[in-house]
Formats: C-alpha cells, structure tokens, sequence
C-alpha cells in the first residue's frame, strides 16, 4: 500500500491555502496525502515585533520539531520565513513556482497622506518599515501583527493608520486584494517573497522523490541567490534586507538587486548586478561582498549598539531631531503622539453663505478648514482665535484675524462685549472645553457649533525601564493613563497640565516656560543632577 504523505502547515488561512495547493499538485502526480495542521510561535505571540521575539525561524520550528519527531513527513512554508540553516536532518524538497513577489499598500482611505508629514503606516516587517521611513522619512511606522485576515481586520478598525503593507501573493492567493491596492514598486521584496517551499526529511527517499516533481528550476534558483544573499550578510529577522532575482527570458541572464538599509531609515547600501543563467555560482557572493566592503557589517553593528544611559524617558508627542538634541545624551529619549488629530470632512453648506463671526481656538481648527475648502471658499467676515501661532497661520492661509487671545476665557470676555451680531460659529474639534462657549452663551451669543476635527487618545504601552513621561496637556495624561502606571516622573510644560498630574502622579515636575524646549531643560536637570 502507497505512503499517505502528511502535509505539516500552519492554521492561518494563507497557510492552509498553501499547503491544499502543495496537495493538489501531488495527488495530481498520483500520491495520497493528509493535512495535518501545527500551532507555531509566531501565530501564538502577536504583541511583539518579529525581531524582538529572539527565536530562528518563528513561523517553522514548531513544524521543524513535528517532522523531526515523525508526526508529519512534509512541512509547507512561505519560504521568506524559512531559516536560511536548516535543521540537521531536515531539507529543501522543492519550491514552487513564484507568485507575484512585490509589497502591496492597503489603503485606510486615499493617497492624500503621501506628501504630507506625519502619516502613518502598519507592518510588521522591519525591512518594509526601513523602506518606507527610507523613503517617507516624516511619516511614522506602526507595529502590525497576525496572519492576514486579522491584520486586514486591524487596519480597517484603526482610526488612526492611513494604510498597512502586505505581500501581493497573499492577498492574491485569499482573493482579497482590493482594487486600490498600490504596488510598491520602489520597494526590493524580502528574499524568497512569493515562494512556497516543502521541507521534508534527508532520510525519507519517498518523500523527496515526490517533492521533486513540483520544483520549478528558474524559481528554486532566484530565491536560492536571494537566501544566500541573506545568509551571507547574516541578517536574518534582526536586520532591514531585502533581495531580488529574476530571468530575464530574452537574454538568459539573472538580475539581482540588494539593499540593506538601518532599522530607522536613515542609511542604506544597495547593489544591483547580473549573471547568466547556469554562470551564477559567486553572484550571491559578489554582491555580498559589495554590501560589505561599503561598510554593511558596520551597519548592522549601529543597530546592535546600546550605549549607557542615566534615565530613559518618553515623550507623549512627538519632536523633531533638533528638539531631542537639547537632550543629554546620557538620556535615552521615545516619542510617540498620544494625542492624535483626524479632520472631518465639513459639509459645503457651512461655506455656502459668509460667516460673521468666526472663532477658532487652535492650529488644528485651522489645517481642519483647510482640509475641507480652499482659501477662496472660506467667507469669514470677522476671524476671533486663541494664541499667536493660531494667528499667524490664520493670517499666511486664511486672511486677517480681527482679535487674538492668549486664553479661550480671555477671547470669550472679548467677545461678550465686542460683538454687534450676537452670532458666532465656532470650528471645534469633537472634544473641547466649555469656556467659551459657555461663557458667551450665558452672555446671550448663539454658538454655532461646527466639529471640524476628531481628537483621539492613542496611547502607547510603555517599557518598565521608562523613568520619567513628558507631558504637554491633560488630555496626554488621560491617554498615558490608560495603557500605563502613575509610577515614574511626569515632566509637564505648565500649570494646568502639571494640576492634572498631581492627581495621579507622586513626583510631578513644571517646567520654567510654557516651551518644549524647556521641558527638555528640566529632563537633563533632574537627571543628570542626581
């Protein structure tokens, strides 16, 4: 009686499409087989980046160690999770014919976000995230963990990404590529992306006999340069690289291009080189060699390195490089918006006849307009705002500001006693305080009340070797403090915040002046003083 061969997967949808693939190509060579699907650690650990869980080949050791142990006699893998060392005793069977091996953007909503600062992007790929902050230094990359029905799930239920990167082939192969999908072209794929490799055991001559009917040649020999590229440069899971082979049917020849790039973005080396076809031994090599001699090695090593730190402290909104500079550099610094700000799309109707009396309280009501009308469509009469900076970005985009005040209470005694029209329409974000508009309705002024922005609580769940917090409104602290313990320092930028603080916090400190910049000031003094 023929062998059943028992096909080893993975429970995720893509995998278990994979695996059934694998079978139907070996039952039409005439062999009877079985499914037999294995829990692994990368799909039952998925609050932590990949590089960060420490273990080769997360998303195949389970099924290393259940054909190892005579459980399975094939295990069936997306081939860019495979170790490039396999384990004693286990092999290469075959590897498929690639599928489209390019990244796909999933957009949240539209392209907008593009050319504009401060977009944000899930994946969690530390070589997509490289690339993307190579490419979109501005922007912000996002943590994106499980198989790809649940990581679609997350986007769409995210309120604050504008789009996550996925395999084209995965999408493709589960039917749920969508239409406005973007390939990212510019981006050099993860060694072997789109192949689909067996593993089986060196012992079991039946089973490779099998499996090596469904190889296909030019497939087993790109992604093989690819994975020797990688194992050259010892990358692996803790470093950005990417690699791509291809023949080129016309001239017989296999195209290469290679990037290794630093987990931030900021640096990346790349080679691109060709070979004929059956001439390609040292191509893997020689480009290897390339990275290296431009200083790849050192790379890698500036990632690894973890200088001392007195204190390590996290800021509730994000700053600029020059910002983190007025920071010692015995402190380590992490920022992330725990604030965020999504516009609303305001009806045209608000614009159709002109405004009076306009007020608005922040830079956010003003980029909020902006977003939905052109300066020409705004027919504001009288603009009332709150701060200098408000004005000044009132003034450069919009048109003049009748009155500016340093304080919602301060504006909205002006007004009480300032207006003719006893009318204003106010573009306000979803969450705001009742000052002013409670004050000038108790002073008979019909607020009109129009929600141009949505502020949301992003938190981030912080390391326990965080010693102080930088606060810069109470709102921030209401997020921090949703995600995280009232045990470390809380560096606040004035009263009002600090007041906030002190319900939570036991050592709350104020900085001298309502500036960032100042906040820093009082990081490197509390710290480097003690």
């Amino acid at each position: 009686m023929q062998k059943t061969i028992r096909i080893g997967t993975r429970e995720s949808q893509l995998a278990l499409w994979q695996a059934n693939k694998v079978r139907k190509e070996l039952e039409e060579l005439g062999y009877e087989t079985e499914i037999v699907p294995i829990k692994s650690t990368g799909d039952i650990i998925l609050d932590k980046p990949l590089y960060e869980l420490g273990i080769t080949g997360i998303f195949t050791k389970n099924l290393d160690i259940a054909m190892l142990n005579g459980d399975i006699d094939i295990a069936v893998h997306s081939l860019k999770d495979v170790p490039t060392a396999l384990p004693e005793g286990i092999m290469q069977g075959a590897v498929l014919k690639r599928a489209n091996y390019s990244d796909l953007l999933v957009l949240k909503d539209t392209e907008e976000f593009f050319g504009q600062p401060g977009g944000i992007i899930a994946t969690g790929s530390l070589r997509r995230k490289a690339m993307w902050l190579n490419r979109y230094p501005t922007h912000k990359v996002e943590d994106l963990r499980g198989n790809v029905n649940t990581r679609l799930s997350k986007l769409e239920n995210s309120e604050t990404w504008n789009g996550a990167i996925f395999a084209a082939a995965g999408l493709e192969r589960l039917g749920l590529r969508e239409k406005g999908a973007i390939p990212l072209t510019w981006m050099i794929p993860a060694p072997a992306q789109g192949a689909i490799m067996v593993a089986c055991l060196e012992k079991d001559q039946f089973v490779i006999d099998a499996c090596e009917q469904l190889n296909h040649y030019e497939t087993k020999v790109c992604v093989g340069i690819e994975r020797e590229f990688l194992k050259l440069l010892e990358g692996g899971c803790t470093a950005p690289i990417g690699a791509l082979a291809y023949v080129d049917e016309k001239t017989q020849e296999i195209n290469f291009k290679g990037i290794l790039l630093k987990r931030d973005g900021s640096k990346k080396i790349t080679v691109t080189k060709t070979a004929k076809l059956g001439s390609h031994r040292y191509l893997a090599k020689d480009c290897a060699d390339y990275v290296i001699n431009r200083g790849g090695k050192e790379l890698m090593a500036e990632d690894e390195e973890v200088g001392e730190k007195v204190a390590s402290v996290y800021s509730t909104k994000k700053l600029s490089e020059l910002q983190k500079e007025v920071l010692s550099s015995a402190i380590g610094i992490d920022d992330s918006d725990f604030i965020k700000i999504r516009f609303n799309r305001i009806p045209p109707k608000v614009m159709k006849n002109e405004i009076e009396n306009v007020v608005i309280t922040s830079q956010n009501g003003v980029e909020a307009l902006l977003n939905s009308f052109t300066k020409d469509e705004m027919k504001f009469k009288n603009i009332y705002c709150v701060g200098r900076r408000t004005k000044k970005l009132i003034e450069n985009r919009i048109g003049k500001v009748a009155k500016v005040a340093k304080n919602a209470k301060a504006l909205a005694e002006y007004l009480s006693t300032a207006l003719e029209n006893k009318n204003v329409t106010y573009f306000c974000s979803d969450v705001r305080l009742d000052i002013l508009p409670a004050y000038l309705q108790s002073h008979d002024i019909t607020v009109n009340e129009v929600e141009a922005y949505k502020t949301m609580l992003s938190p981030e769940k912080l390391d326990d070797s965080v010693t102080g917090v930088l606060f810069y409104s109470p709102s921030g602290i209401e997020s921090y403090l949703t995600e995280n313990n009232a045990d470390k320092v809380a560096f606040c930028i004035g009263e009002t915040t600090a007041k906030e603080a002190r319900k939570h916090f036991e050592n709350v400190q104020v900085a001298n002046l309502p500036s960032v910049d100042s906040v820093l000031e009082l990081v490197n003094s509390h710290f480097t003083s003690n």
